[in-house]
């Protein structure tokens, strides 16, 4: 059982990176990636949390904007798996993208405050470590906490919802530059879930094309918010331009229940690849 997408507090899951390798354990998977937002600071508990029969790979999951293939843009996520952490363009940007993703917290807290809802942003970022990739989840639960909605899932379709009152933008890394760079450090490069069009921000096949010749080396196929046709096309997209297949279940803990840890898993065959590209940090195997 390989899942490789998975987050922890370090970003916006709700158990610590030693808690969610445990879940995966528990779980019967055997293949983890821990793919916090915009950080690799779980990195190293992941790792000495890690029993012996588990293979650990080390990843993170970078804020990007892409082309649409419509004229415009929308936010993506991009996997990055065993690149080197201390690769300084990469710590630059993840800093400059986790700087921004603070300020839009406390902007977002401000238009909430203004519009009557129990939120401090100041005080909810001094709940979190220095170096945080704060994110809507963390309102989300704060809201859940004084008691406006009961759950993440409802805060995120009532309150936080992309184009409602209270959404700020943040920055974003460009798509092809956040590809580039994580191959610069030796990593390889999945788009993550391009057709989840609950969320919104979906781009057209031929943006996956354009990125593959690029240097694009895999797309997440199977996920939870991918419908069947969608991972029929994106499936034989990948057949026609060499890209990589994953599947993995975008676990957070309690902050999303539609798809438990291994709910979507990665070929074995794909994963070996995966392996075979990267230079940067080693596989810890089991």
């Amino acid at each position: 059982m390989i899942d490789l997408h998975t987050h922890s507090t370090v970003s916006d899951g709700t158990e610590t990176p030693t808690e969610l390798v445990a879940t995966a354990a528990g779980a019967g998977v055997t293949v983890l990636a821990l793919t916090d937002h915009d950080t690799t600071t779980g990195w190293a508990e992941a790792a000495a949390a890690r029993p012996s029969g588990m293979t650990l790979l080390r990843g993170a999951e970078f804020s990007t904007v892409s082309p649409d293939g419509r004229g415009g843009e929308v936010t993506a996520h991009l996997l990055g798996y065993l690149f080197d952490p201390e690769d300084a363009t990469i710590v630059a940007e993840q800093e400059r993208v986790r700087n921004s993703r603070r300020d839009r917290l406390r902007a977002m807290g401000e238009r909430m405050a203004a519009g009557g809802l129990p939120i401090d942003g100041e005080a909810l970022l001094a709940r979190l470590p220095a170096d945080s990739p704060a994110g809507r989840p963390h309102i989300g639960q704060a809201l859940v906490e004084a008691g406006v909605v009961g759950s993440v899932s409802e805060a995120f379709r009532e309150i936080l919802r992309k184009g409602g009152p209270y959404y700020v933008e943040k920055y974003n890394t460009p798509i092809a530059e956040a590809v580039a760079m994580i191959r610069a450090a030796g990593g390889v490069a999945v788009f993550a879930h391009p057709f989840a069009r609950t969320r919104g921000d979906v781009v057209e096949a031929s943006v996956l094309r354009d990125l593959a010749r690029e240097g694009l080396d895999g797309v997440e196929v199977d996920h939870p918010d991918h419908v069947g046709e969608d991972r029929a096309t994106l499936r034989a997209l990948a057949a026609g331009t060499g890209l990589l297949v994953t599947g993995s279940s975008d676990y957070h803990g309690t902050n999303k229940t539609n798809t438990p840890i291994a709910g979507e898993t990665t070929a074995p065959a794909e994963l070996e690849k995966i392996v075979e590209r990267a230079r940067g940090v080693e596989v810890l195997a089991g």
